[in-house]
């Protein structure tokens, strides 16, 4: 039995959307906390953030156009959105990847050229949401709208469920890698 957590957008359909009941909370304590007021072209950052920490955002039709203009526009070299409202420690960002220091291993590749080994990251940039001063998760993307969401451990214990592609993805990449050979001291 597998104990990595999923969730299954079918069977949440099947049952009540758990990313719909999710959201159901958050969007409304959004517009109790202070309201939602943005430019018409602008992306809520508050929205952004709550949808970049959800189980999985393209499970929440309410988090997917916004999340994929928010991709769209770091893509274009646009500032990634803030929420006012966010309080003390909660907070999201982007930051551009760059393998093989800020690139999971999974998603690290290497070219060989004339000039040497170069490294590059499958992933463009990675937006990494904090709650309570504590990353939470950190979902990879790239100018062509993939994207895949590392969550921590603290993001899973409080989830219970979540899009496990990152996980599955590390393992496969850590099952098809060969072991490191060591020198044995003891002839």
């Amino acid at each position: 039995m597998n104990n990595i957590a999923t969730l299954d957008p079918a069977a949440d359909a099947a049952k009540g959307s758990y990313g719909t009941r999710w959201l159901a909370w958050a969007i409304p304590l959004m517009f109790v906390l202070g309201g939602i007021a943005t430019p018409a072209r602008a992306v809520d950052g508050c929205l952004v953030m709550l949808c970049f920490a959800a189980p999985s955002w393209r499970a929440i039709p309410g988090c997917v156009p916004p999340i994929r203009r928010v991709l769209r526009d770091l893509a274009l070299g646009r500032p990634f959105p803030t929420c006012a409202m966010a309080g003390a420690g909660n907070s999201a960002r982007n930051d551009w990847a760059s393998a093989p220091g800020y690139c999971p291993p999974q998603y690290t590749h290497v070219d060989y050229s004339d000039s040497g080994p170069i490294e590059y990251c499958d992933y463009t940039g990675a937006v990494s949401v904090s709650v309570n001063g504590t990353l939470f998760a950190r979902t990879w993307w790239n100018v062509d709208g993939g994207s895949v969401t590392e969550f921590t451990h603290a993001a899973k214990t409080q989830l219970g469920r979540w899009d496990t592609q990152f996980d599955t993805d590390y393992a496969n990449w850590l099952s098809a890698t060969p072991p490191v050979a060591t020198m044995d001291s003891n002839p």
